[in-house]
C-alpha cells in the first residue's frame, strides 16, 4: 500500500493555511496598522494637518503628474511591444525580451542614474542641454523618465503571454477578409486583451506612484517642486515628523489597497477570459 501524499496527509493543508495566514499578518497587517495607528496618533486634526500643507499638496500633485504621463506611455509600448513579440516573427525578438525584464533585474536607484549620467550636468548630454539652457534632471521631466523606466516591463509582461496563447488565427482571418492592419488591431487584437491591459496598467499606476529609488536620485529633493509623495514622505520623518510621515503614508497605503481590490477583480475577470481563449 502506498505512502499518502503530501497533499493527502490529513491535517497539513489547515497548517499551511495557518502558517501563510500568520506571515501575511506578520509582514503586511501589522506594518499597515502600525502606518495608520501613528499617523492617528494626535487625533484628526493632526492627521489633516498633514495634508495642509503646501509641500504636500505640491508631491501629490506632482505624484499625479508623473503618473498621468508616465502610465500611458508604458501602455502604449507594452501594447506595440507584445503585439509585436506575440504575433510577429523577427530578428531581434530575444533581445527585446531581455530589455523589457531588464528594469526588473537593476535596482531602481541605477535606473535613476542611469539618466544622470545621460542628462545631468557631467553627463554625456549636458554640456550641449547646457549651452541651449535645457534641464532634465532636477525637474518633472527627470521624473518622468525615471518612473517611465522603472514601470515599463508591467504592461508589456501582462499582455504578451495572453497573445502568444491567443495565437493568430483571428488576425489572419480579419486581413483575408480585407481588414487593414489598424482595423485588425482595433476590432480584434485590442478587445481580446482589454482586462489584461486593465491589469498592467493599475499594476503600472501603483508602481509609479510609490516609486522611490529612481526618483530620489533625479529628483533633487526640492522641496515644493521635485518631491513625490514618498519623497515628502522621507523628508517628515527624517525631521521626525512622525504623525505627518505616517499621515501622508497613509495615502500611499490606500492606494495600495485600492490596487490589490481592483487587482483581484480584475483577475477573476481576467481568468474567465483565459479560459475562454484557452477553449476556442
Amino acid at each position: 500500500m502506498s505512502k499518502p501524499s503530501a497533499i493527502e496527509a490529513p491535517g497539513l493543508a489547515p497548517l499551511l493555511i495557518l502558517a501563510a495566514v500568520a506571515a501575511m499578518a506578520l509582514l503586511i497587517l501589522l506594518p499597515l496598522g502600525a502606518v495608520f495607528f501613528q499617523a492617528f496618533e494626535k487625533g484628526w486634526a493632526g492627521f489633516q494637518e498633514a495634508f495642509a500643507q503646501p509641500d504636500a499638496i505640491a508631491a501629490i500633485k506632482l505624484t499625479l503628474i508623473v503618473a498621468a504621463i508616465s502610465v500611458p506611455l508604458n501602455a502604449v509600448f507594452g501594447l506595440a511591444a507584445a503585439w509585436s513579440i506575440a504575433k510577429f516573427e523577427f530578428r531581434g525578438k530575444s533581445v527585446l525580451l531581455a530589455l523589457i525584464d531588464l528594469p526588473f533585474s537593476i535596482s531602481p536607484v541605477v535606473s535613476g542614474l542611469v539618466w544622470v549620467l545621460l542628462f545631468g550636468a557631467q553627463g554625456w548630454a549636458g554640456e550641449w542641454l547646457a549651452d541651449r539652457n535645457i534641464q532634465i534632471i532636477f525637474t518633472t521631466t527627470g521624473l518622468v523618465l525615471a518612473t517611465v523606466l522603472v514601470t515599463l516591463p508591467f504592461v508589456a509582461r501582462e499582455l504578451i503571454p495572453l497573445m502568444q496563447e491567443q495565437g493568430t488565427d483571428e488576425e489572419a482571418a480579419a486581413i483575408t477578409l480585407g481588414a487593414g492592419g489598424l482595423t485588425t488591431f482595433l476590432t480584434i487584437t485590442l478587445p481580446n486583451v482589454k482586462w489584461a491591459l486593465l491589469y498592467g496598467v493599475l499594476l503600472c499606476n501603483a508602481r509609479a506612484m510609490g516609486e522611490f529609488g529612481a526618483v530620489s536620485v533625479v529628483s533633487g529633493h526640492i522641496r515644493g517642486l521635485t518631491n513625490t509623495l514618498p519623497l515628502h514622505i522621507e523628508i517628515l520623518y527624517n525631521e521626525y515628523n512622525f504623525v505627518g510621515a505616517f499621515a501622508v503614508a497613509t495615502l500611499l497605503a490606500a492606494l495600495g489597497l485600492v490596487t490589490l481590490v481592483l487587482k483581484t477583480a480584475l483577475e477573476v475577470r481576467y481568468a474567465g477570459e483565459l479560459r475562454a481563449t484557452r477553449k476556442h
